[in-house]
C-alpha cells in the first residue's frame, strides 16, 4: 500500500535504514575507503549508519547531522531517533561542544535520558558549576552501567567546591562490596591528598594498596601521598616492590627518579576535573576489557573533555580504536600524547605498530629504529621491531631484532620466554632448525609447559620424524591446557596423521575445523585425512574450502594439485607408523610418510595458538582497552569481528530503537568495579601473558606479531 503522506514516508525510511542489515563490517570498511558523498537525506542516513557500523565515528556524525538538517524527517518519532543518533555520533567522535548542544535537544525530548544528562553533568563540572553537575548526574543512576561511575564523579564536585569532607561522606555513603571499596578508597584517597589531608589520604590509599598492589595507579597515588608526608623511604619501598614485579613501568620509574633526586612531589591529581577524569578512564578501561566498546569510547571521550592531555585516556582510546579496526583514528590519538608525559615514548612505540597496520611499514620501522638508535637498550622498541618483521615475514631481520633483544635481556627470567619463542620461529622460517630448537627449549626452561611452545616444538619434532613420542606428549599437554584452541587441536590431529593414525586424525581435525571453520591449513589437513580413510568426496570439499580461505601461494599450488590428481597411495608405508612409534618412540620417520609435496616444509609447521601464558598476579592491566587484556592475536588475521561494538554507539535510555539495533550490553556493575586504571599500560614491564604476542594463532609459516610495548611491559 502506498504511504499516505511525506511524514509517514520519512518515518518509514528511517525505520528501514535502522533495521536493514547492511554489509558485513569488513566489507563496509572497505566501501568507506572510497570517497562517498551522498546527495540525498536518505543517502546521508544510510551512510551514517554504515559509518557507525564500522566505528567510523567522524563520518557517522557528519552524515547523521546532514540527514537531520535536510528537513525530510518531519515525523516526530523519526526526528527524535535521528537526533539521538546524531548526538551519540558527535559524542563518540569527540566533537564535545556539538555533543553538548545535542544533549540539550535530547533532554528536551526525553527528560530522563541518562547519557545526555551525563554529558551535561560533565559539561557543568568542566565549567566549575558543581551544583548543576550534581543535579545532572543524579539523572544517570537508573542506568546500571552509569551507577558505577557517576556517584564517584559526584563526590569530586564537592572537592572542586572546596568541600572535601562532604565529598568523603558522599563517597562513604555509596554502597559497595570489597571490589568497589578498593575503587572508592583510591578515589577518596586522591581527593584527600589533593586537599592536603595527608594522614587520612595515606590511610585510604594504604587500604586500596593492600587490596590491590598490582594497579600502577594505586601504587603511584599511594607512594606520592607517602612522599608528600615526608615518608620517602616508605614511598620508595612501595615503588621498588612494584618494579621488582613489573620492570620498566615508566610512571613508577619516573617517580622513583624524582624522589631520589629530591624533587617536590605533587599529588596524583590536582583538580576536581582531573580526579573525575581518572574515574572515567578507570571505568572505560574496565568496560573495554568486558567488550563494551561503545560505552568505553564515551567514557574515554568525556575524560578527555575534562582533561585533554590525559595520556592514559589517549592511549587507552587509541588502543580501543585499533581493536575496532580504525587505525587512522588510533594514529591520531597516539600522536596526541603530550611530550611531557612519561608515557610518550610508549605511545611512540605503539604508533610504529599502528603505522604497520596502516601498511606504512617502512615508516613504522624507521620510527622504531630512531627510538632504538637513541637508546639501544630499549627492549620494548626492539621487541616491537621484531614483531613487525615477523608480521611481514621478514624472518632474517626478525631473527636479528630478537637476538638484539636477547642481548639486552642478559640474564633471562620467566617473563622473557616469548622473546626466545619468537626468535625460534624466525630461525625455523629461515631453516636454521638447531638454533630454533635451542630457543624453543630455552623458552620451556623459562616457562615450563607453556602451551604455545609445547605445541610448536612438539609438532616440529613429529613433522621431522624425531622424538615422536615426546613430541606427541607435548602436543597432548598443550591441548589439555587449551582444549578449545583450534590451532592446537589441529596440531594434534596432524600429528596423528603424520603417524598414520588416520581415524584419530579425522576425529581431531573435525574438531579443529569446528573451532576454526575458515582456516585454510586446517581445512587442507582435514581433506588429507579424509582422503586417507577413503572419504574422497569429502576430502575434495575440504580442499576447495581451503582454497576459498585464501591459503599461502605455495600451499595453494599443492591444494590445486590434489584437487586435480588426488593423493598418491601410501597406505602400505603408512600402516607401519603406529607400530614404529610403539617400538621406538624416536625412530626416524619413513621417507614416504610426509604429506605429498609437503616434505616437512615450514608451511606444514604447527599453527601457533594464542600465546596465553599464566598471568601472574602482578600483571593486572586495568587500562586495557581494546584488546582482551592478556590475550594474544594472530599476526596475519584481522581482529575478531565480535570485538567490535554493536551496530551503533550506545543508545540513551528511553529512546525508540528498532528491534534489530541492539543496545550495548551494560557490561559494568557497581558490584564489579574496575580496578583503578594503570596509566602506564603501554609501558608496563613484560609478563608472560603479554610478551611479544602472536596473532590469534598463526601457524609457524605465517607471520607472528609480538606484543606492542604496552603489553610487553605488563600494563
Amino acid at each position: 500500500m502506498p504511504l499516505s503522506s511525506r511524514t509517514s514516508f520519512s518515518a518509514a525510511l528511517l525505520a528501514i535504514a535502522l533495521s536493514t542489515t547492511l554489509m558485513a563490517p569488513a566489507l563496509a570498511a572497505k566501501a568507506l575507503e572510497r570517497p562517498f558523498r551522498p546527495t540525498s537525506a536518505s543517502g546521508s542516513l544510510l551512510a551514517g549508519r554504515l559509518a557507525a557500523n564500522v566505528r567510523d565515528d567522524d563520518n557517522a556524525a557528519s552524515f547523521y547531522a546532514k540527514a537531520l538538517s535536510s528537513g525530510l524527517f518531519k515525523d516526530e518519532q523519526a526526528r527524535q531517533e535521528l537526533t539521538n543518533r546524531t548526538f551519540i555520533a558527535l559524542l563518540t567522535s569527540g566533537e564535545m561542544d556539538k555533543a553538548v548542544t545535542f544533549a540539550r535537544r535530547v533532554v528536551a525530548i526525553d527528560k530522563k535520558n541518562p547519557i545526555a544528562h551525563l554529558v551535561l553533568g560533565i559539561r557543568a563540572l568542566k565549567g566549575r558549576d558543581y551544583t548543576k553537575a550534581r543535579d545532572e548526574l543524579a539523572f544517570t543512576l537508573d542506568k546500571p552501567i552509569l551507577q558505577l561511575a557517576t556517584p564517584l564523579i559526584s563526590t569530586w564536585t564537592y572537592a572542586g567546591a572546596g568541600q572535601t569532607k562532604k565529598g568523603v561522606v558522599a563517597s562513604d555513603d555509596i554502597s559497595s562490596n570489597d571490589g568497589f571499596s578498593t575503587f572508592k578508597n583510591f578515589s577518596t584517597g586522591m581527593m584527600l591528598d589533593m586537599a592536603g589531608m595527608r594522614d587520612e589520604a595515606i590511610a585510604r590509599l594504604k587500604d586500596a594498596h593492600e587490596r590491590d598492589a598490582n594497579a600502577v595507579s594505586i601504587v603511584d597515588a599511594y607512594a606520592r601521598a607517602l612522599a608528600r608526608a615526608g615518608k620517602k623511604d616508605d614511598a620508595l619501598k612501595v615503588l621498588e616492590a612494584y618494579s621488582a614485579k613489573v620492570p620498566r613501568q615508566p610512571i613508577v620509574a619516573a617517580l622513583i627518579a624524582d624522589i631520589k633526586a629530591g624533587k617536590r612531589i605533587g599529588p596524583a591529581v590536582t583538580s576536581a576535573q582531573q580526579g573525575a577524569a581518572d574515574i572515567l578512564v578507570s571505568v572505560a578501561a574496565g568496560i573495554a576489557k568486558q567488550g563494551g566498546a561503545d560505552y568505553a569510547v564515551v567514557f574515554y571521550r568525556l575524560a578527555l573533555y575534562l582533561e585533554p592531555a590525559n595520556a592514559t585516556a589517549l592511549i587507552g582510546l587509541a588502543e580501543l580504536y585499533s581493536d575496532l579496526k580504525q587505525p587512522q583514528t588510533a594514529e591520531t590519538l597516539f600522536k596526541s600524547v603530550p611530550a611531557s608525559s612519561p608515557l610518550k615514548r610508549n605511545a611512540e612505540i605503539e604508533l610504529a605498530t599502528t603505522l604497520d597496520e596502516l601498511d606504512k611499514t617502512d615508516e613504522g620501522v624507521a620510527h622504531l629504529k630512531k627510538i632504538i638508535s637513541a637508546n639501544p637498550q630499549d627492549l620494548d622498541a626492539i621487541i616491537s621491531l621484531g614483531g613487525i618483521f615477523n608480521q611481514r615475514k621478514r624472518w632474517e631481520e626478525a631473527s636479528v631484532a630478537f637476538s638484539q633483544a636477547v642481548d639486552v635481556i642478559g640474564k633471562p627470567t620467566r617473563n622473557d620466554w616469548a622473546t626466545f619463542y619468537y626468535r625460534g620461529i624466525a630461525y625455523e622460517r629461515i631453516k636454521q632448525w638447531p638454533k630454533a630448537e635451542a630457543d624453543f627449549k630455552k623458552a620451556l626452561e623459562l616457562f615450563p609447559d607453556q602451551p604455545s611452545v609445547l605445541n610448536y616444538l612438539g609438532y616440529s619434532w613429529i613433522d621431522q620424524g624425531m622424538h615422536l613420542q615426546e613430541g606427541m606428549e607435548m602436543i597432548k599437554k598443550a591441548v589439555d591446557q587449551r582444549p578449545d584452541d583450534g590451532y592446537i587441536v589441529d596440531s594434534l590431529g596432524w600429528a596423528n596423521y603424520k603417524l598414520g593414525q588416520y581415524d584419530e586424525a579425522v576425529e581431531q581435525l573435525e574438531r579443529a575445523v569446528s573451532l576454526k571453520p575458515s582456516d585454510p591449513t586446517i581445512n587442507d589437513h582435514l581433506g588429507d585425512a579424509y582422503w586417507k580413510i577413503g572419504r574422497k568426496l569429502e576430502a575434495t570439499f575440504q580442499w576447495r574450502h581451503a582454497l576459498d580461505a585464501k591459503p599461502e601461494p605455495d600451499e595453494k599450488a599443492k591444494i590445486e594439485q590434489k584437487l586435480k590428481d588426488g593423493m598418491r597411495d601410501t597406505a602400505s608405508a603408512d600402516a607401519s607408523k603406529a607400530s614404529d612409534v610403539a617400538k621406538s618412540p624416536d625412530a626416524p620417520k619413513p621417507a614416504d610418510e610426509a604429506k605429498p609435496a609437503d616434505e616437512a616444509k615450514p608451511a606444514d609447521a604447527p599453527k601457533t595458538p594464542d600465546a596465553q601464558p599464566e598471568k601472574p598476579a602482578d600483571a593486572d592491566k586495568p587500562t586495557e582497552a581494546p584488546k582482551p587484556a592478556d590475550q594474544t592475536k594472530p599476526a596475519d588475521q584481522t581482529k575478531p569481528a565480535d570485538q567490535t561494538k554493536p551496530a551503533d554507539a550506545p543508545q540513551p535510555a528511553g529512546e525508540t530503537k528498532p528491534a534489530d539495533t541492539s543496545k550495548p550490553t551494560d557490561t559494568s556493575k557497581p558490584v564489579e568495579a574496575p580496578k583503578p586504571v594503570d596509566p602506564a599500560k603501554p609501558a608496563d614491564a613484560p609478563k608472560p601473558a603479554d610478551a611479544p604476542k602472536p596473532a590469534d594463532a598463526p601457524k609457524p609459516a605465517e607471520p607472528v606479531k609480538p606484543a606492542s610495548p604496552s603489553n610487553s611491559n605488563g600494563g
